[in-house]
């Protein structure tokens, strides 16, 4: 890690001091409230404006805080803490020499890092093809392209790029008018167990993602569950209780794995629920109205000693009379006894077109960027969810603060 990184993690970190001394909601909470229609939700956040900011692990730090920051890196999570994330996460895969590594897909490196601009570009799973009248620019670079050694030596940046883009160069732009190249130089990327010594500093909590692999697994001997296991192992070798460890994966397998192998852990492991994708044709998509298509159904998944279940935020809702209420699906998921996560708030941008994909059940009651608040409270005064991921966890922090979660 760089030194001026270290210096202001000395500084802000420690046993308690980001607690108090230093955690800020900046102005995006006020601004989103104002925002809001006239009525009891905007008068009580309102009347929150004096309160100090406190950690909660309601509020998830996404990757960090990347509507601003680049995700994964040391910077992001230091930004998502101060904002009082009580919780961040890590989304783990892992490098040619096996080493895990934080980042949100094993072939994303041709987005999130330079990587197509260095010496490196030549170890590519695939070159960088230019745009053309037919096609868009693309490529595809894995951290399992690269050794550890050269990982470090990338530089991280807003994950984007530009699909018209004739060079490698003009490809490292197309970052979204919405977020900000400004906190971008110098920022760090991170192993896996950086992250757990970092967020440990930071007084933050832990949820690690085990992220598919895009190579075939095994690799080069390296199964699946040794992937999944090596997870665990960081935490273990770090001392860190697994009572601060929310694993989590989309591959009900893996939960199912540290269940067995790793009760402590796996009796907070996080099943990401993405079955709103048909990858099944006996089986098919989830319609979070019927749960005659839960399959398996929420009771099936707590037999098998899953505690947790985390959809996208839109599963968790639908509309009544023009009103935002809990879905089938929510209701179901409680009433089998499984703790609800959900993401992600603050990744959509603004919310006038009604949206987009995170609000999909809820668009007709979409139409400012107040309805963050909005959907924020339906999510945890009706639905019950038990924490929230956010790209900008001030916005979290403020609301659980202000409601006393």
């Amino acid at each position: 890690m760089k030194r001026f990184t270290l210096t202001l993690i000395a500084t802000l970190a420690g046993t308690s001091a980001i607690a108090d001394a230093h955690l800020t909601y900046g102005p995006r909470p006020a601004f989103l409230i104002a925002q809001m229609d006239d009525g009891p939700l905007k008068s009580k956040l309102q009347s929150c404006a004096a309160q100090m900011p406190q950690r909660t692990d309601f509020s998830i730090g996404h990757r960090g805080a990347p509507l601003m920051f680049p995700e994964h890196t040391v910077e992001a999570n230091v930004a998502a803490a101060q904002m009082g994330a009580g919780i961040l996460e890590c989304d783990v895969t892992f490098t040619a020499d096996e080493t895990l590594v934080c980042r949100h897909a094993q072939n994303d490196l041709h987005t999130t890092t330079n990587i197509l601009v260095t010496d490196l570009a030549d170890k590519c799973t695939t070159s960088f093809s230019p745009a053309t009248t037919d096609s868009a620019a693309s490529a595809e670079c894995r951290t399992s392209d690269l050794t550890l050694a050269e990982f470090r030596s990338l530089s991280p940046k807003m994950d984007a790029a530009n699909s018209a883009a004739t060079t490698a160069a003009d490809y490292q732009g197309g970052t979204a008018d919405w977020r900000t190249d400004l906190f971008v130089a110098d920022t760090t990327l991170m192993t896996h167990a950086e992250s757990i010594a970092l967020f440990r500093d930071l007084g933050a909590k832990f949820t690690p993602e085990l992220k598919s692999a895009s190579v075939e697994m095994p690799f080069n001997g390296f199964s699946q569950a040794d992937y999944a296991q090596k997870l665990v192992d960081e935490y273990k070798t770090a001392g860190v209780p697994a009572s601060d460890v929310w694993l989590q994966s989309f591959n009900l397998d893996d939960v199912v794995y540290w269940i067995e192998n790793e009760p402590d852990f796996g009796a907070q492991a996080v099943y990401l629920d993405d079955r709103y994708e048909a990858f099944d044709d006996d089986e098919g998509e989830i319609n979070p109205n019927d749960p005659a298509t839960f399959k398996p159904t929420m009771q099936e998944l707590s037999d098998m000693g899953v505690n947790y279940i985390a959809p996208p935020l839109w599963m968790l809702l639908t509309l009544k009379d023009g009103e935002m209420m809990p879905s089938a699906y929510a209701t179901e998921a409680t009433a089998a006894g499984l703790n609800i996560i959900t993401w992600t708030l603050e990744r959509s941008g603004p919310l006038g077109n009604g949206g987009g994909w995170y609000f999909q059940s809820v668009t007709d009651a979409i139409d400012t960027d107040g309805a963050y608040f909005e959907v924020l409270d339906v999510l945890a005064q009706q639905v019950g969810v038990k924490g929230v991921f956010s790209d900008w966890p001030a916005t979290t922090t403020y609301y659980a603060n202000c409601m006393g979660l």
